[in-house]
Order: structure tokens, then C-alpha cells, then sequence
């Protein structure tokens, strides 16, 4: 007996429902599908980058930002274990005229091609005007630059053309000589001749990488540790695929984060499917009376069933898949490859195909389809026929009253897993928090509609008193309409704590790290340009300036495998009254110099208050006491806090990167900032208000949680389909049920009314134990997730006015719903209605 237009034709008979839980599932599919796409795609390109920079090297010598000494060059170059040692010097530039930056490598042309040929200028010698065209020799010039072909169409140029790029207060004229043909696809790269690098950069007797082509037959892991014993501190030896991995660590967390969140998206469709389908097995319990009195067997029937809902989650994940590759595409071009999180900035990846990551998601689309058939096909597989055949019987649905002690289990269960230790670097104990608390609120669903129901009042209008009555009697019905609500909820809510908290928290941090009238910079912060002192003593000494305080900002590689961690060196009073301290301060001994360490540093290298640590300034490792503790939001590796005048005498570096000042009594900010600004070359100096500061961070802020609010979006879509789906079934299962009542005298607006108000105190059964389950899980997202992820902590903030808006109107809206959906079953006459009554 061929029983497939009986089952999955009944999937096209209830279009409306079907169609819902398909788009739900597709969401989710959707949404992950295209996170992992933008993420493999930027890593991809990022590491294709990175190794036609490192060409044939076996390893790299790598140091601060600021470079080490090139003496090293010579040094390890000699080395039997070393057959090739090219030195390189990275700049990151600013053009004049633009925001952009550029990265500018000097390199030495003549231990290139044995090391990395990727880098090789290729001078314009067949070009078609003589003018043009250039010599073997041009890479050995000061004023000539070569640039790869993302670089020459991002900026457009070509051969021949002239490039101005700021160098400190110096705007460089150079001559654009020709390309880079082996350097990565959509790499924005410069190329100059390592000497004219150094001396119009202040780099002169300074490297900031060394690649090396081991001799043949020596291991690199070997060779690794012999040569790093002959480094100074802070100078580390790493194979090339070390920064793609230290790339892929660092935003594994964002990445995993956000695909957490599209799998919500996907459970919430789950739900959709267990709710169109819990409702089907009610309206469709005499069909399978009659399948089973005429021998179908509780197994077969249990099969079909769940195959109804693989098939809706088939569909929904080849439908989602594709609509993840546009929306992936459409990500790119909006946000880029860091999905606004900075990660992958100036990249421009490429989109590719995977077969298998495709197939993974369709099966997590079939996933949740059987997932949420699952309890409905085991409900309509053990009624026995003669109990299915009896009409009004669709109170037992779910089993009544839940699972109330199961429920409570899992809600506390959830707390101990908090305290399990990040595997990887990924907080898995905070994931399993927020499954068990989604999974618990649940299971506790029927009992919280028993107890509102019994809350209620027992006097008022008859619709009331009986849309109450139909929540206490039938908490299952409750269930079915309000699990995807409840999962909706929770997670709009507990996003929408987590980003108040966080965004609050970085305006705090804000006001507290600007406290001057007016900041000064040469260039971008990215450029690195420095502040010499001629040019510092002349920024003190502008009439209107009352005080001025210098940073320099470097960084540091503390250990092997790990990125580089941020060094500030600023005036800081000698209890850090003036950083954002997280706890009590323990200031340093007599004799002893103080550090402030940022949370991650605490995280990732376990530095806590009061203890000695060694950090490698200048090449040597110098002993400091970790004074307290300070919140960073800006650096998720880890960041020091120095004095400058300690770092001055540890260092001897007079160079600063930028200025904070405080007008003198009676300045005006708009004269004095047109004096700073005319201290150096034109366009040289910029200026920045603390607001237009906090401003432009607040605003990366909202971009980098675009594709959040986009996740959240679609969450609460899909709890309201949920509703209305859910009562446009139950609707239809209740037409005799709307037909006595018209017969015992209620009209069809009393009927509407009290559908309106079953569909309030459905949602508002959802919404309250989403608020709940919410609250709970932003806790866990801000105390668990977001510390164990990005090692960083924020104060807990409640945007009570919004959520108690979003709950009021999505109960609204939920009313609505249940009353339209009941509309098309109210239509039927009352004696029609009730004849098959039996």
C-alpha cells in the first residue's frame, strides 16, 4: 500500500503551516550557512596573503611593532642551519588624501628571489610609452614603488603615475615603477627597496621581520629552538602558517558566537515544526484510527510521520543553503570579510562552493525537521484507534502537564556547567548553559500556564473565564503555540541585555580613557606614525595649551603561538586611579616598577595583581610588578599599561604616536585646534573631539552587532509565524468546539474575543518564561561567554523600557493572530459544525 499521498500530501493541504516551518528552518540554515561561508572565504584569502608573503620560508623572525635590531640579519644568516635570510621592513602607511592605509614592505632585492620570489617587483618595461618604462634597477631607487594589482585598482593607478604616502610629518612623492605579479590576488601591497624604506620611515638599523629558508635537511622545529636561543627578548622565531592560525583563533570565538545564534534561529524552527505538526496529529487522529484499524502498524506510522517532517526540513535546508550563499554575498559587500568586526579588514574574499559544508547544513535542516516531529509522531503512534476515534479528544496532547521535575533537573544543571573551563578557546560550558536553560523553560512550560491560569481571576466577561479555563485544562495547547515564542523571546532578550551591557559598558570605558578637551594624531592609528620631539615640544608650547599628555603605543611578543599583545605607555597616576581598574590596585614596592595588565592578559597568561613578571623591552627582559588589573575593549589579545616615564627610562624611546590636551583657562577649542593643526605640515596633524572619538567608536560598535540585530530579527519573525500557525490549526481542530458555543449563545465577536485573549495568555506564556529564560542566558552570554571569548567583562545593564515595549506588543500582535487565524473556522454554520459531533 503506497501511503505517500496520504502523509505528504497532507503537507500541501495545510500550505499556510508548512510553509512557516520551512521558512524557519531555511532561516536557520540560511544564517549559519552564510556566517561559515564569509569566515572560511576571509581566512582563505588571509592565509593565501600570508604565504605569498612568506614565500618558500621556512620560518620567520618576528618582533614588536617598532622592529629590532638588523644586526640580527647577519647573525642568523650565518648560521649553518639558515641557506637564505631575506630582511624585511613592514610599514603600514597612510595615502595622503584618504582614510585608507596601505602596507609597504621594504625589501632587499637582491636575497629575494631565494627566499620569496612572491614579492619580486616586475619593473613597467613593456609599456608603451618610453616615459614609462623603467629598469632592472628602479627597485634600488628612493622615489619609485611597485604595487600590486589590488593596490593599483583600489587606488587607481598604473605604472607611471605618481603616489603620495605620509611618513610621520613627511608626504612622500613616489613613482608608481611597475607591479608585483606574484604577491595574492585582492592583496592591497607596496613594494620599495629596504634602505629608502628605513631612512624615510625612522627605521634606520631596524627590522621587523626576517624570513628564512632552512638549509636542506633540517628540520624546522629543531632549527626553531637552536636559533631562538640566540635571540634577544621579544624576538621570536615562527613557521609562516603561525599568524593564519593566530587569524583563525581570534575570530573563531565571533564566528562560533554568531553561529550559536543562527542555531537558535534553527531550533526556533524546530519548534515551528513540532508545533504544525502536534497540531495535525489532533485535526488528523480519526485518519490515523481508520490507517490503524485497517492494519498499518504503530512503527510504520511513526515513519511516516517523521517523514513528513524530514521532508519539510529537506526543503527548508536546500532552500536555505542557497539563500546563505546570496546572503553571504550580500554580507561581503556590506560589512566585508570581518562581518564589521574588524578582523579581516581591507580583505576582499572570495566566495567558494563546499559540497561538504553544504551537505552538513541540508542534514541540520532534516535535523531539526525530525526533531521536532519526533514527540507528535510518538503522541499519534501510541493513542490506541478506538480512543482516536472519539471526537473532542485532543486534550491530552503533550502529556498534560509536562515535565515539570525534568524540567527543574535541567535548569540546574545549567549552573555547574558555567564553571567548565573554555576547551580551545571556545566557551563550550557557556553553550551547554544556554541549551539547558532553553531546554528546561520548556519542559517547565506547561506547569508555568497551570500556574497563570490559576492565577487568574475566576469572575469577569465569559470570554474571559473561558479562554482561562481552556489554559488550565489544556496546557499542552499552550505549549504548542508558545515553545517558539518562548525560544524567540529568550533569545531577543537576552541579546538585547547582552548589547545594552556591553555597548554601556564601552561608553563608560570611553569617558574614562578620554578624559581631555582635544586628541592629536600624525596620520591613522594604523600607520603608525610617530610624534618626534621637536614636534612634541612644539605641540606643548601653543598658546591655549594648558597640559599635554603623550602615548606611545607599541607591542610585544610574549610567547611562541600567541599574537602580539598591545604595549600603552601614558601617565598614569601610582594607584591607576585614572584607568578603568577591575578590583583594588596593589601599587609596587620601592625600587619596583608598576604595570597594568588588561583582562585578557589575566586570561590568557594567568598575570594577577602583585605578581613579578618579566617583559622584553628593548630587547631585554625587564622585571615589573602587575600593579592591578584594567578593562580593554579595544584589544582581545591582551594590553599593558606603563607610565611613560618609566617606559622612557627602560627604552629610550623619546617617540610618541599621540597627544592628549587640556585647554588652558579661558581657551577657545576651535582656535587653539587650528594652531595644533598648523603646528606641521599641511594635513599632517589630526584632530579629534573625545564625543566625535566616542561617537565613531559607538558606531563600529552597532556595525560590528548588525548581523546580532539581524539574528534577533528573524527570531521574533519566526515566534510570531509560530503563533499564528499554531492557532490556525488549533482553529480548525476546534470547529465544533466554536459551534456549540454559538449553539449555547455566544456570538461570533465573544468567540473572537476569546480567542484573542487565548492567544494573549498563550504569547504571554511565552514571553514570560522567554523574559526569564532570557534574563538567564544573558547572564551567562555576559559572566561565561563573552569572558571565556574575549576575555573581557562588563557591567550588567537592563534596557527595561524596551523589553517591557517588545513584550507588550508582541503579545498584542499574538492576539491578533489567534483572532485572525480563527476567523476561516468561524465562518462555518453553527449546525454544520456540530452534526458530526458523535
Amino acid at each position: 500500500m503506497n501511503l505517500a499521498p496520504v502523509f505528504l500530501g497532507s503537507l500541501a493541504r495545510r500550505r499556510t503551516a508548512t510553509l512557516f516551518s520551512m521558512a524557519a528552518i531555511c532561516l536557520g540554515v540560511a544564517l549559519g550557512m552564510a556566517v561559515h561561508a564569509i569566515h572560511e572565504a576571509a581566512l582563505t584569502e588571509f592565509g593565501r596573503g600570508l604565504r605569498s608573503m612568506a614565500g618558500e620560508a621556512d620560518l620567520q623572525v618576528k618582533g614588536p611593532r617598532g622592529g629590532f635590531d638588523e644586526g640580527l640579519y647577519a647573525l642568523l644568516a650565518a648560521r649553518p642551519e639558515v641557506a637564505a635570510a631575506s630582511p624585511v621592513v613592514e610599514v603600514e602607511t597612510q595615502v595622503t588624501g584618504r582614510d585608507e592605509t596601505l602596507q609597504l614592505l621594504g625589501v632587499d632585492v637582491f636575497t629575494l628571489p631565494r627566499v620569496t620570489p612572491a614579492l619580486l617587483p616586475r619593473p613597467a618595461e613593456d609599456a608603451a610609452d618610453t616615459s614609462e618604462r623603467t629598469d632592472r634597477f628602479a627597485i634600488l631607487a628612493e622615489d619609485t614603488v611597485f604595487l600590486s594589482a589590488a593596490a593599483q585598482s583600489a587606488l587607481g593607478l598604473k605604472s607611471g603615475d605618481r603616489l603620495r604616502l605620509r611618513a610621520g610629518e613627511q608626504a612622500l612623492d613616489l613613482r608608481v615603477a611597475g607591479d608585483l605579479p606574484g604577491a595574492a590576488q585582492n592583496r592591497r601591497l607596496a613594494v620599495m627597496d629596504i634602505a629608502a624604506v628605513q631612512a624615510r620611515f625612522a627605521k634606520l638599523g631596524r627590522l621587523t621581520r626576517i624570513d628564512l629558508r632552512l638549509a636542506e635537511g633540517v628540520a624546522p622545529e629543531a632549527a626553531r629552538l637552536g636559533l631562538q636561543a640566540i635571540l634577544p627578548a621579544g624576538v621570536l622565531i615562527e613557521a609562516p602558517e603561525a599568524a593564519e592560525d593566530q587569524a583563525a583563533n581570534l575570530s573563531r570565538a565571533y564566528r562560533v558566537n554568531l553561529t550559536m545564534l543562527a542555531a537558535i534561529a534553527l531550533l526556533t524552527g524546530g519548534f515551528l515544526v513540532f508545533s504544525a505538526q502536534a497540531l495535525s496529529v489532533v485535526r488528523r487522529r480519526t485518519e490515523f484510527a481508520f490507517l490503524r484499524a485497517i492494519g498499518l502498524a504503530r512503527r510504520d506510522l511513526f515513519i511516516w510521520l517523521l517523514a513528513e517532517g524530514a521532508l519539510v526540513g529537506l526543503a527548508g535546508g536546500l532552500v536555505g543553503v542557497a539563500l546563505g550563499h546570496g546572503l553571504a554575498w550580500a554580507m561581503l559587500t556590506l560589512l566585508g570579510g570581518d562581518l564589521g568586526a574588524g578582523y579581516f579588514a581591507g580583505l576582499t574574499p572570495q566566495l567558494q562552493f563546499q559540497p561538504g559544508v553544504t551537505a552538513v547544513y541540508v542534514a541540520l535542516g532534516v535535523l531539526a525537521g525530525v526533531a521536532g516531529a519526533w514527540l507528535p509522531a510518538r503522541e499519534a503512534a501510541t493513542v490506541s484507534p478506538a480512543q482516536a476515534l472519539k471526537a473532542g479528544d485532543d486534550a491530552a496532547l503533550l502529556g498534560g502537564r509536562g515535565h515539570p521535575r525534568l524540567g527543574i533537573a535541567v535548569l540546574a544543571a545549567s549552573l555547574p556547567v558555567c564553571w567548565i573551563p573554555p576547551i580551545n578557546g571556545l566557551p563550550v560550558g557557556g553553550y551547554l548553559a544556554v541549551a539547558g536553560l532553553l531546554a528546561g523553560s520548556v519542559l517547565l512550560l506547561p506547569a508555568v500556564a497551570s500556574a497563570v491560569a490559576w492565577l487568574l481571576p475566576q469572575r469577569g466577561p465569559v470570554p474571559a473565564r473561558l479562554a482561562a479555563a481552556r489554559l488550565g485544562a489544556a496546557p499542552g495547547h499552550a505549549v504548542v503555540a508558545a515553545a517558539g515564542v518562548l525560544t524567540s523571546v529568550a533569545l531577543a532578550a537576552a541579546m538585547a541585555i547582552m548589547v545594552a551591557s556591553f555597548r554601556e559598558s564601552v561608553d563608560e570605558w570611553l569617558s574614562e580613557l578620554l578624559p581631555a578637551d582635544l586628541y592629536l594624531r600624525v596620520g591613522t592609528i594604523q600607520s603608525g606614525s610617530l610624534l618626534d620631539e621637536a614636534l612634541q615640544a612644539r605641540i606643548s608650547a601653543v598658546p591655549g595649551v594648558g597640559r599635554v599628555n603623550f602615548t606611545r603605543h607599541e607591542s610585544l611578543r610574549l610567547a611562541a603561538g600567541q599574537a602580539p599583545v598591545g604595549l600603552i605607555a601614558r601617565p598614569v597616576a601610582a594607584d591607576g586611579r585614572d584607568l578603568p581598574l577591575v578590583g583594588a590596585a596593589l601599587p609596587p614596592g620601592p625600587g619596583e616598577t608598576a604595570i597594568w595588565v588588561s583582562e585578557a592578559m589575566q586570561d590568557l597568561y594567568g598575570w594577577r595583581p602583585g605578581q613579578r613578571v618579566e617583559v622584553p623591552l628593548a630587547g631585554q627582559p625587564v622585571p615589573l610588578r602587575v600593579a592591578g588589573i584594567w578593562r580593554d575593549y579595544a584589544r582581545q589579545t591582551g594590553a599593558l599599561m606603563i607610565d611613560l616615564a618609566d617606559y622612557r627610562r627602560l627604552t629610550g624611546d623619546p617617540l610618541a604616536n599621540d597627544a592628549a590636551i587640556w585647554l588652558a583657562p579661558g581657551a577657545a577649542a576651535a582656535q587653539v585646534a587650528a594652531a595644533l593643526t598648523a603646528v606641521g605640515d599641511p594635513g599632517t596633524l589630526q584632530l579629534a573631539y573625545p564625543g566625535e572619538i566616542r561617537a565613531i567608536s559607538l558606531r563600529v560598535f552597532d556595525r560590528t552587532f548588525a548581523v546580532t540585530y539581524l539574528l534577533e530579527a528573524v527570531a521574533v519573525a519566526i515566534g510570531l509565524a509560530g503563533v499564528a500557525a499554531s492557532f490556525a490549526a488549533l482553529a480548525a481542530a476546534r470547529r465544533r468546539e466554536f459551534g456549540m458555543l454559538r449553539h449555547l449563545g455566544l456570538t461570533r465577536r465573544q468567540i473572537g474575543w476569546m480567542l484573542a485573549q487565548e492567544g494573549a495568555l498563550a504569547a504571554g506564556v511565552g514571553v514570560l518564561g522567554g523574559l526569564l529564560a532570557g534574563g538567564a542566558i544573558g547572564l551567562v552570554l555576559i559572566e561565561v561567554v563573552n569572558r571565556q571569548s574575549f576575555h573581557w567583562s562588563m557591567d550588567l545593564h537592563v534596557p527595561w523600557g524596551s523589553l517591557a515595549w517588545f513584550a507588550g506588543a508582541l503579545i498584542a500582535l499574538a492576539a491578533a493572530a489567534a483572532v485572525l487565524a480563527g476567523r476561516q473556522a468561524m465562518r462555518q454554520d453553527a449546525v454544520l459544525a456540530v452534526r458530526e459531533d458523535w
